[in-house]
């Protein structure tokens, strides 16, 4: 063999071991869980592979992957009408993946054309939807949140549908971030919401204080019950501890008048006679009576005064504290007009 029939043969084989190794390495290709693989020929879409793992494809073709992620998309904040004529400014986001790789390719192509899209069917949708709902549903002062859900319900299932229909995308979620009002409109606003606050204040107000009103008259109300049942209560027992009394005191003077009689005097005395009262009383008062002297065998013994003299009898008795002495060491009498003769 000539060394130019060598060089050819062997050039011949380099080639097709290259020709080989390169059919091999176009033959395969892998796939990534977060990935869609699109294989295409002549820019064409062959097939889509989403199963993770190695595949094979023919030579010339190509593979294409696109992101199967949920992924987000934030439009700018836009201003909207309610349907009370309230302009609202609102920031939303939508959460997405993408569910149909060969219309997402057909329609969108990349990322960035998919945000600029959904985010003008959002807020086209957004627009729609708060021009048929109030202003007050988009927030909850009664504590009642499920209207405001109700709104972002009815948003994310138009735009749901319409991005799985024309673009291949699957809307996971989509939330109103931060609702506020146009600058020029806010100042008034805000003093419509104070004073709609301060009337149901004054509200609140008015039925608290009439309860209380209400209360107090039916706490006084039983008051009153209470006590008159209290009242009439110690009535009754004063009447019958009287009773008792009155009970108690006749049979003692039954048992013994004499002493009864003497006992009601000392305590009449303990009331009468104080170091600051002097009391004239007649010689022959019944009061009196424990004080005069005794006879004694026959014979009346004259009063004697505190300093032991004799005295004439007088019609009247004069009785009058003397320091601290008791009322059994009172003088027996005095002339009518007078007072004791030593303090």
């Amino acid at each position: 063999m000539t060394p130019g029939a060598l060089r050819l043969r062997m050039l011949i084989a380099a080639v097709g071991v290259a020709l080989l190794s390169w059919c091999i390495y176009g033959t395969f290709f892998t796939v990534d869980v977060t990935q869609y693989a699109l294989v295409m020929r002549f820019g064409r879409i062959v097939s889509v592979v989403s199963e993770p793992g190695v595949h094979i494809k023919a030579p010339m073709d190509e593979v294409l992957r696109l992101d199967r992620r949920i992924t987000f998309s934030r439009p700018a904040p836009a201003e909207y009408l309610s349907v009370d004529k309230h302009n609202i400014v609102l920031e939303s986001l939508a959460t997405w993946r993408i569910a149909d790789p060969a219309r997402f390719l057909a329609t969108l192509e990349s990322r960035a054309n998919a945000d600029v899209r959904l985010a003008d069917v959002m807020l086209g949708e957004i627009g729609s939807v708060l021009g048929t709902y109030p202003a007050a549903t988009l927030v909850a002062p009664d504590g009642n949140p499920e209207r405001f859900r109700s709104v972002v319900s009815t948003i994310r299932n138009g735009v749901a549908a319409f991005a799985r229909s024309a673009y291949g995308i699957e809307v996971v979620d989509i939330q109103l971030l931060h609702i506020t009002l146009p600058d020029q409109n806010r100042d008034h606003v805000f003093e419509r919401m104070k004073a709609e606050r301060g009337k149901m204040a004054k509200e609140l107000r008015t039925a608290g204080e009439y309860k209380a009103k209400k209360i107090i008259a039916e706490a006084d109300h039983e008051r009153t019950r209470i006590d008159a049942e209290a009242y009439a209560e110690t009535q009754r027992l004063r009447a019958e501890g009287e009773a008792q009394a009155t009970r108690i005191y006749a049979a003692a003077y039954g048992r013994n008048p004499g002493f009864y009689k003497f006992l009601r005097t000392l305590q009449a005395y303990e009331k009468l006679l104080d170091e600051n009262t002097t009391v004239f009383l007649p010689a022959d008062s019944e009061v009196m009576r424990v004080l005069r002297p005794q006879p004694s065998t026959g014979a009346i013994a004259p009063p004697v005064t505190a300093k032991g003299r004799a005295t004439e009898p007088s019609p009247a008795l004069s009785l009058a504290p003397r320091g601290k002495q008791s009322a059994g060491s009172a003088p027996a009498g005095t002339a009518t007009g007078t007072r004791a003769e030593e303090r």
